[in-house]
């Protein structure tokens, strides 16, 4: 018993049923069991590990599925993006190629227009500041000796224009007569003034050859060093957008017509480098407010109006031109109207030209047609005078033109009348000294050539009269 108490025991108590059992085991028996209860420890722990890596491998194999997705999808799209780059900055290098491209061909444009626009800047500069002072005498900023005075002023610097001050022009009325009292002296001009009074010009409206004649002409003649401009009436069907530097005169300018004083809007600007002014009834708006030019039974009427309208303004502006143009019998009536009513309102240096292009209409009315723009119906309705040669009972407006005016042009094909104008011959023989021929067209450098001969031929007879 003593020797057993010194052994390491352990109590193994098992209990069946009622009874107990007591085992006392060594330090032998001891590690064995302890062994046991290792392995088996062991092998649930093992069995548990596996189940948990079997589960893990289940679940992380969709989720490495699902990051080669992403990877490739990624993939594409960064393909996707370089290619979209790449089509980007081709895209762009062309766009500067044709941007560099352009950049060249303004350049080009602009080098090449410059000369034009060298040459424009002149009669543009002239005309903005010859119809400025038109606007100072008719709001009575200055009379009409000094308009006269600038007037020349401006024509004798004409080669010397285009360094006046572009910013003053869009100054006032004020400011640019200022300016132009300090513009220097330098050169002299030697041309003559001429005024168109006439119903068409090219490219603003345009139905027979008068407009291509009026616009070619004009530009000839100033080519020449003559001073030229035109008077038109203010359509509604006009191309306005060919007008440079379009602008209204803000005053009231009146005119004669059937026993009253009407207003008149005035309209200047540039075609061509020729200075335009176009005449605008109030009252009357509606002559010139059509879809054609002629052909209606007021055609008398309608211009009558513009042509004593015309001669108003050009009275009340202070022009005292060389010449004034007149064409065909739409404006022949000009020719009764200023050696009867305005040569003596400061025009008594201005004579008169007469262009007959065709002859077909005369312009026939009865006599009292003529009081409405103020002639003396009885003392025209001669055969000496207006009276038709074939028709007594009617006045003839073309036949006045040619006898009140004091040069004649007949457009023809020749240097000499080829064609017989029935009603007219005894008139053209009477005035024969009076005409010239100038070809029909001007079509070519020639035509072109021999008109403008014609008509510096005319200028020159009359400024000897």
């Amino acid at each position: 018993m003593l020797a057993a108490a010194n052994l390491p025991v352990i109590w193994n108590l098992s209990l069946y049923g009622s009874s107990s059992t007591f085992q006392l085991l060594n330090t032998k028996h001891q590690k064995a069991y302890a062994l046991h209860c290792m392995r088996s420890d062991g092998h649930e722990e093992f069995e548990n590990s596996q189940e948990n890596l079997g589960l893990s491998s289940v679940t992380k194999e969709p989720k490495q599925k699902d990051i080669w997705n992403f990877f490739r999808e990624a993939q594409q799209n960064i393909l996707f993006i370089n290619k979209q780059r790449l089509a980007a900055v081709e895209e762009l290098e062309k766009l500067k190629k044709e941007k560099d491209e352009l950049l060249e061909r303004i350049n080009q444009l602009e080098e090449e227009t410059q000369i034009v626009i060298k040459k424009a800047d002149k009669s543009s500069v002239l005309w903005e500041l010859l119809l400025r002072i038109d606007s100072m005498v008719i709001n009575g900023l200055i009379g009409i000796d000094e308009a006269y005075t600038m007037r020349k002023f401006v024509k004798e610097h004409q080669s010397n224009i285009s360094v006046f001050p572009l910013d003053v022009l869009q100054q006032g009325d004020a400011e640019i007569l200022a300016a132009l009292r300090r513009f220097p002296n330098k050169t002299k001009w030697n041309g003559f003034h001429v005024i168109h009074i006439c119903t068409e010009m090219a490219p603003l409206v345009s139905v027979g050859p008068l407009a291509s004649y009026i616009r070619q002409l004009s530009c000839l003649l100033q080519g020449e060093g003559y001073l030229v401009e035109v008077i038109l009436p203010k359509y509604s069907t006009l191309d306005m957008d060919e007008i440079e530097g379009l602008q209204e005169i803000e005053a009231d300018a009146y005119s004669y017509y059937n026993g009253q004083l009407h207003a008149n809007r005035i309209w200047n600007g540039v075609v061509s480098g020729i200075g335009v002014t176009l005449i605008q009834p109030v009252y009357y708006s509606s002559m010139f407010n059509r879809d054609e030019v002629y052909g209606y039974p007021d055609d008398f009427d309608r211009f009558a109006y513009f042509s004593r309208a015309s001669l108003d303004y050009i009275a009340k502006s202070g022009k005292q031109p060389d010449v004034l143009h007149i064409h065909n019998w739409q404006t022949a009536i000009v020719g009764p109207l200023f050696w009867d009513v305005f040569v003596n309102q400061g025009l008594e240096g201005t004579r008169i030209l007469l262009t007959c292009q065709e002859f077909d209409s005369k312009g026939l009315v009865p006599p009292e047609k003529l009081e409405l723009c103020g002639l003396d119906s009885a003392a025209l309705h001669r055969l000496d005078r207006l009276q038709d040669n074939t028709k007594p009972h009617v006045v003839n407006i073309l036949k006045g033109g040619i006898v009140y005016s004091n040069k004649v042009i007949i457009m023809s094909e020749g240097r000499t009348l080829h064609r017989s104008i029935p009603g007219l011959e005894s008139t053209l023989a009477i005035h024969k000294d009076k005409l010239f021929f100038a070809p029909f067209g001007m079509d070519n450098s020639m035509e072109k050539d021999l008109c403008c001969d014609v008509h510096v031929s005319a200028y020159t007879s009359i400024k000897n009269l």
